[in-house]
């Protein structure tokens, strides 16, 4: 049995234990709290809370700004607290802006594209993410298609999940004139400028493809002279929702290609095959690359490994895992 003492974390009229090795969000959801969450390990930045007393380890406030762990906040997902502290939700005029719903597109059966104009302006990096809460509290991150430089509206593409409660509104519900709150921007998987002539290799599948087809034309704006190869993949020709406008961004650029994959079909102009094989299997040695993974969390975590044994260094490997809350029950598309 653990001689670690069980600490104490006070929300507001409650007194929760929190047992040793328990975070203070799995604390929190056992004592029946109502707390927005999404990943559960550090990523999605939902589960933001507000320190009102006490102490937490510094590692519970990696990806924060700066300015909002000043205040106090941490990711109670992570945080494992070694001693008493007292907890509040986040200020939300502290956290979130507004914006509102411009357009709504569906260009395949399952991906809905949402444009929205924030209303004070966002200052972020093409390929990062904001966390989007409607009316109700109900929140989840997505990341960023459009580029700050190129486009005056922020752009998401929302896979539909069979019980996604976001992901169904966001399809079948919302509508051009709707407000929403965003926090953000969150996240580090960003085309950086330092070396323009750096070949990149972009990999994602479903709509791991939005914050991709988001640093590609950043960089191609920044002018980037490095070859950029960008591999798409889902199961079946129509998940390829981008795959004209891919195309035509190729044509318009000589150090840009575009690979579509589709490990289910044979069609042409198409790979068969899982995206990161494909890509593996027309770059094989990666040193000196810039590695960008974006999707489905164990491809993201598998390709980071693979893409380090093909010679590519962990700080030139950036990833963005597509975490979600318990929903993904079917195989991948």
């Amino acid at each position: 049995m653990s001689d670690t003492p069980t600490v104490k974390i006070t929300h507001g009229d409650t007194v929760i234990d929190c047992a040793p090795g328990e975070t203070v969000l799995q604390a929190m959801l056992r004592a029946g709290i109502d707390t927005p969450y999404s990943c559960r390990n550090g990523m999605c930045l939902t589960c933001i809370t507000r320190l009102v007393e006490g102490e937490v380890p510094s590692d519970s406030q990696i990806g924060i700004k700066d300015t909002l762990q000043a205040q106090g906040y941490f990711l109670p997902c992570v945080c494992e607290p070694t001693q008493d502290i007292g907890v509040a939700p986040p200020e939300p005029a502290e956290i979130f802006g507004r914006a509102v719903v411009t357009e709504v597109a569906h260009p395949s059966k399952n991906v809905c594209r949402v444009r929205l104009m924030p209303a004070t302006p966002l200052y972020y990096r093409a390929g990062q993410f904001i966390n989007i809460r409607r009316s109700d509290g109900l929140t989840r991150a997505y990341s960023l298609a459009s580029v700050p430089s190129l486009d005056r509206y922020l752009e998401l593409h929302v896979k539909r999940l069979p019980r996604g409660q976001m992901s169904n509104w966001f399809y079948e519900d919302l509508q051009p004139g709707e407000a929403v709150d965003i926090q953000g921007p969150n996240g580090s998987c960003f085309y950086i400028p330092d070396k323009k002539d750096q070949p990149l290799l972009l990999i994602g599948n479903g709509s791991g493809l939005s914050p991709l087809i988001g640093i590609a034309r950043d960089a191609l704006n920044d002018g980037h002279t490095g070859p950029i190869h960008l591999y798409h993949g889902t199961r079946h020709q129509g998940g390829l929702y981008l795959d004209n406008l891919l195309r035509e961004l190729a044509e318009e650029h000589d150090n840009l290609s575009y690979m579509p994959c589709l490990s289910r079909e044979d069609t042409p102009e198409t790979r068969r095959g899982r995206a990161e094989d494909v890509a593996l299997q027309d770059h094989a040695e990666l040193a000196g690359y810039r590695v960008y993974l974006c999707g489905y969390p164990p491809m993201v975590r598998d390709m980071q490994r693979r893409a380090f044994m093909a010679g590519a260094a962990l700080p030139d490997i950036y990833i963005d895992p597509f975490e979600l809350r318990d929903l993904r029950k079917k195989p991948r598309d």
